[in-house]
């Protein structure tokens, strides 16, 4: 009698380990695809080089420094040109597999007066395979005006 107990609780586990190994594991969410939106992307204002945004990734987190070019010109008759801006790092990214939202310190922007400012939020949002919209969140939002079109490059 006691065989057959033994036997049977061995038959019995067995079952159970045959069948908890034919289940599959549970499936964990797909990543976003950062490495989509690894490289150069650069954004023009007028024909002139307005922002450029450099995003790299390392084991499946993102990094990034932008700068903003500022238009000058000497008189009201003469042509604008650009000069780039000091790059900045870019911080708090979040991407949900089309936007990847961030921040951009503005202490350095337009110093003293700006050396208390909080941070700038942005969002950069998918359009197209080498293609996004940059947008600012602190400014309002105008329909007549939507982000600046960037376009992504290899570095």
């Amino acid at each position: 009698m006691k065989h057959r107990t033994a036997f049977l609780a061995m038959g019995m586990m067995l079952a159970a380990v045959v069948t908890l190994s034919q289940t599959s594991p549970p499936r964990k969410a797909t990543p976003p695809d950062v490495k989509s939106l690894t490289g150069v992307w650069r954004g023009q204002t007028d024909g002139l080089p307005a922002v450029t945004l450099v995003i790299s990734e390392e084991g499946g987190s993102l990094s990034g420094a932008i700068s903003f070019d500022l238009h000058i010109r000497a008189t009201v008759n003469d042509p604008w040109s650009a000069k780039p801006g000091l790059p900045e790092p870019i911080f708090n990214l979040r991407f949900d597999g089309k936007t990847l939202q961030f921040q951009v310190s503005h202490r350095r922007a337009h110093p003293p007066r700006t050396l208390a400012d909080p941070p700038v939020c942005f969002h950069l949002t998918r359009t197209g395979p080498e293609r996004a919209e940059l947008v600012n969140e602190s400014e309002p939002a105008n329909e007549s005006a939507p982000g600046l079109v960037l376009v992504r490059r290899e570095y």
